[in-house]
């Protein structure tokens, strides 16, 4: 069965930075739980921050800006929480590499999970398109980051004409 990387905070775990948790529509979730294999991870806890812990935003720029070292990721108190941002990516990466996911889906808006949508690094609630610490690490890795909300988009691949099952290619 094909595995997929899940944020932990998508399934009930109230990991948030407000030590809350977000959800997945119940058919979404549903689905996933009868075709893939779940591997739950909340890369910030994985990298030691603590739940609840302050807000924190991309300041100048987005996920690859951090990894590249021209951006960083800001708690609203100032603190500079950048390397467990990068810790927490690296620890989703290895472990996607070592149990061969290739496919993530991720708290959207996150600064480290959002894939399509982050806060803009004003603390205003304002969203900007760009990716997270982690998803932006995971995408440029080659593994497929999807939203709680685009899961209909992963099912559809999954799904292609050339599959015979979930992760199952035709052979010829």
């Amino acid at each position: 069965m094909e595995k997929v990387l899940v944020s932990a905070c998508l399934l009930g775990n109230k990991v948030r930075y407000n030590a809350s948790c977000l959800s997945i529509p119940e058919s979404d979730l549903h689905w996933l739980q009868s075709n893939m294999k779940l591997v739950v991870l909340c890369p910030e806890v994985s990298a030691g921050l603590p739940t609840p812990r302050a807000p924190a935003e991309i300041i100048a720029g987005q996920g690859l800006d951090v990894l590249n070292g021209s951006a960083r990721v800001v708690e609203s108190t100032g603190v500079d929480v950048t390397t467990p941002f990068i810790k927490g990516a690296e620890n989703a990466l290895l472990l996607c590499q070592q149990q061969q996911i290739k496919y993530a889906v991720l708290a959207q808006g996150s600064p480290s999970c959002g894939s399509t949508q982050i806060y803009d690094g004003t603390f205003c609630g304002v969203k900007i398109d760009g990716a997270g610490v982690t998803a932006a690490l995971l995408a440029r890795s080659g593994i497929k980051v999807f939203s709680q909300h685009a899961i209909s988009q992963l099912r559809d691949l999954l799904q292609m004409p050339g599959r015979l099952a979930i992760g199952q290619p035709i052979k010829q």
